[in-house]
């Protein structure tokens, strides 16, 4: 049985507000963030095989030198310019994975917090389920505001119920075919999604929610780095 990772690294960066290059390049305890996403799945020894999706040449170079300080000789890694959106570049690399493969990890290198464990439970789950994401509880009260007016006061305000409210992390992991498929769909229905258990349930396929304990939150801001350096210490130590 083979297994293949899709790391996802053409974003755009945006939110970033220009004060770093690459935030996949950008440094984690002296390493790239994308290096702390590879690692796990080096020491995790669950795939043989690696997709990268990168944004265009330079950074595909960077990220080739981010591999040569990795245990990473076994892996059979292809490489795929990303597209406009998310979704199109998570098509890219599923169509990039080989035929081979059985399930394939798809993850975002802007959360380099995964752990081995992680995988591993996701891995179990999937085996059993074919679909299986990492989430977490919702802990914040959620409200529902009235309209959409960009000014946001007075609004009226509905709560959301979050006793059954997951926030999606990644990795995701599914059976390849399943998730092609669910792919190719999306974009023959010219359809818009945000993570990839949006695509396959568009389907009818059930995803099992693999609760994560540890933090695992995603560099979208300038203000994420400290806070991202903070949870490094603390796991090292």
């Amino acid at each position: 049985m083979a297994n293949a990772a899709i790391f996802l690294c053409a974003g755009s960066g945006t939110r970033m507000r220009g004060q770093v290059s690459d935030k996949v390049l950008t440094p984690l305890g002296g390493k790239p963030v994308f290096w702390h996403s590879v690692k796990a799945f080096v020491d995790s020894g669950l795939t043989e095989h690696a997709v990268i999706v990168y944004r265009d040449k330079e950074q595909q170079i960077e990220l080739a030198k981010v591999l040569g300080d990795l245990n990473v000789e076994h892996w059979n890694i292809a490489w795929v310019c990303g597209g406009k959106e998310r979704q199109d570049s998570v098509f890219h690399g599923l169509s990039e994975v080989s035929l081979i493969v059985d399930y394939v990890f798809i993850h975002d290198c802007a959360r380099p917090m995964i752990r081995p464990e992680n995988l591993q439970a996701l891995y179990e789950a999937v085996l059993q389920d074919k679909a299986a994401v990492l989430a977490h509880r919702v802990a914040d009260t959620i409200k529902r505001a009235a309209g959409s007016q960009r000014k946001q006061t007075r609004r009226n305000l509905r709560d959301v119920p979050r006793s059954n409210l997951w926030a999606m992390e990644t990795p995701q992991v599914f059976h390849r075919e399943n998730i092609l498929e669910a792919y190719r769909r999306l974009r023959l229905d010219g359809e818009s999604v945000t993570d990839d258990t949006a695509a396959l349930s568009r389907e009818g396929h059930k995803v099992t929610l693999v609760e994560n304990t540890f933090p695992n939150p995603k560099l979208t801001t300038p203000a994420d780095l400290p806070y991202l350096e903070f949870l490094l210490q603390q796991k090292n130590s």
